[in-house]
């Protein structure tokens, strides 16, 4: 399996336990966390915890989130990718779902469609998934717009964890790469 991608501005690369102070950076803010339930970490070992549940997940599905690192300063970015999910999620189970979260002073720069691009197309041609999907809180309007970018399409409404969360899908398409 490839363990890296690189990109126009980007290396997207596995996450590793030295990626924890950027990790927690991310995660400790309220903010990047308002669409999440509204649980910041507290203490960089909640962090460390993290990636490391991510490196078990690279070793038991061969994929997971990996970092986003900014090429010219090597400056951790956030995180994006492809996960394996298990468990029933809007009538879907074992699915490939795609996500991003971004340290906040990093948002509005297209880091997020730049890296998705690049995992969209990993998954479709290096994974040979048939479908990807993401889901977001409804009220998550970047994020949404994001998933557009990426060439995904609104499937539908459905709670989840007691929020109202919106289902986005693409299929393969032969031969296209995302760019």
């Amino acid at each position: 399996m490839k363990t890296f991608i690189e990109t126009k501005r980007l290396i997207l690369r596995e996450l590793q336990l030295t990626d924890e102070v950027g990790m927690f950076e991310l995660d400790s803010n309220p903010e990047v966390h308002r669409f999440l339930g509204n649980k910041p970490v507290k203490h960089i070992d909640e962090s460390r915890a993290y990636i490391e549940n991510i490196r078990q997940q690279y070793a038991d599905n061969g994929i997971g989130r990996w970092a986003v690192i900014l090429k010219d300063t090597d400056e951790f970015l956030g995180w994006s990718g492809i996960k394996l999910i298990k468990q029933t999620i809007n009538k879907h189970q074992n699915f490939y779902e795609i996500g991003y979260r971004f340290i906040q002073k990093h948002w509005g720069k297209g880091y997020a469609t730049e890296a998705g691009l690049a995992f969209v197309d990993f998954a479709f041609n290096e994974l040979k998934v048939e479908k990807l999907y993401a889901y977001a809180d409804a009220g998550n309007v970047n994020s949404r717009h994001i998933l557009e970018k990426l060439g995904m399409h609104y499937v539908n409404s459905f709670e989840y964890d007691g929020e109202e969360e919106v289902w986005y899908e693409i299929a393969m398409i032969p031969n296209r790469k995302f760019e």
